[in-house]
């Protein structure tokens, strides 16, 4: 267990153990390799199908679970990854704070309000933490460009532009299966639209939202949102999965503007660009290489740790399921 994380794990008598429920490709990738460098212990890998779990578990040195209910049994699991298809985040949200488990939902966590403030009130009443997985906000990029906000460099903020866009793929995925909660908006606009509320002050008014749907999987592959706060100052988010790859925002102020190149998904070791626009002068900002996916399980763990920094994560995690549910209310009438 790393120093800092020493005080808070001795409350436990030992490291806090983390199961993941389902094989996903975003788990396999970033998520257990992170968790392997991160407090958290890897106890368990969960799968529906014996072979894969085993295959998985193998790759990352840690046991094997056919079904998602055996991994919530374990009483050396204490939190749990859910890496699901979004329309199945709820349920095994729910079942897993019944069981006492610590959550961290990938992105995006549930479709709406209502359910959000359900699961954070279980949650809450367990003397849990529920998080949703914005990993791209434990880049320190973002703590870079707030930093150059706050020190004036682009001077107040008049307005917010985000775009994320990737190409097509399998059209038999997930992703493209509106009974999963496929679809553009799900997949891929929860983030310039995640991104928007560092910038502006909430509660954010749907100005407004359109997206196209494709008749033959029945989705939205794109679409753009217009979002305003109380101060006037707005956020176009566009987002798509039949584009060539974007993955950037920018902030434009009285005085300059600030753009992100790699906002979203940058590799462990890129090193991204920050480009300060001032009057007729373009200063360029590398920010350092990070794995967001360790930062996010870092912060999971503290949360788990420490009760005093939950009620941000529950809240977040509200405002994020009521913005994206007007979003889509307004875009799809």
């Amino acid at each position: 267990m790393k120093s800092e994380d020493m005080s808070a794990g001795r409350e436990f008598g030992r490291e806090l153990g983390i199961g993941v429920i389902g094989c996903a490709d975003i788990a396999v990738r970033r998520a257990l390799p992170a968790i392997r460098k991160s407090p958290f212990q890897l106890v368990a890998v969960a799968s529906r199908s014996a072979e894969k779990a085993a295959g998985v578990a193998t790759r990352f040195d840690c046991k094997a679970v056919e079904g998602y209910d055996r991994l919530l049994e374990s009483p050396d699991v204490d939190a749990v990854y859910i890496p699901l298809p979004n329309s199945e985040h709820a349920a095994w949200a729910r079942r897993a704070l019944s069981a006492g488990k610590h959550v961290l939902l990938e992105k995006p966590a549930v479709p709406d309000g209502p359910t959000a403030r359900a699961l954070v009130e279980l949650a809450e009443e367990r003397g849990l933490v529920i998080m949703e997985n914005f990993a791209f906000l434990r880049h320190p990029q973002h703590d870079q460009a707030r930093a150059l906000l706050e020190e004036g460099a682009i001077g107040e903020l008049r307005a917010y532009d985000g775009a994320f866009g990737i190409p097509p793929t399998d059209p038999s995925g997930i992703r493209y299966q509106a009974e999963l909660g496929g679809g553009a908006l799900w997949e891929v606009g929860c983030y310039p639209v995640r991104a928007a509320q560092e910038y502006l002050a909430s509660p954010l008014e749907v100005v407004g939202a359109t997206v196209r749907v494709d008749p033959e999987p029945g989705v939205d592959v794109s679409g753009v949102a217009l979002l305003r706060d109380a101060d006037g100052v707005t956020a176009s988010c566009s987002f798509g999965m039949s584009h060539g790859y974007r993955s950037t925002y920018s902030l434009w102020g009285s005085r300059g503007r600030l753009v992100l190149e790699w906002a979203f998904t940058p590799s462990r070791e890129a090193r991204p660009v920050l480009r300060l626009h001032q009057q007729d002068r373009e200063t360029r900002i590398v920010a350092p290489a990070a794995d967001q996916f360790l930062g996010v399980f870092t912060a999971f763990h503290r949360a788990v740790c420490d009760p005093a920094e939950r009620p941000a994560h529950h809240g977040e995690l509200v405002r994020q399921a009521e913005l994206m549910a007007r979003i889509r209310e307004r875009a799809f009438g």
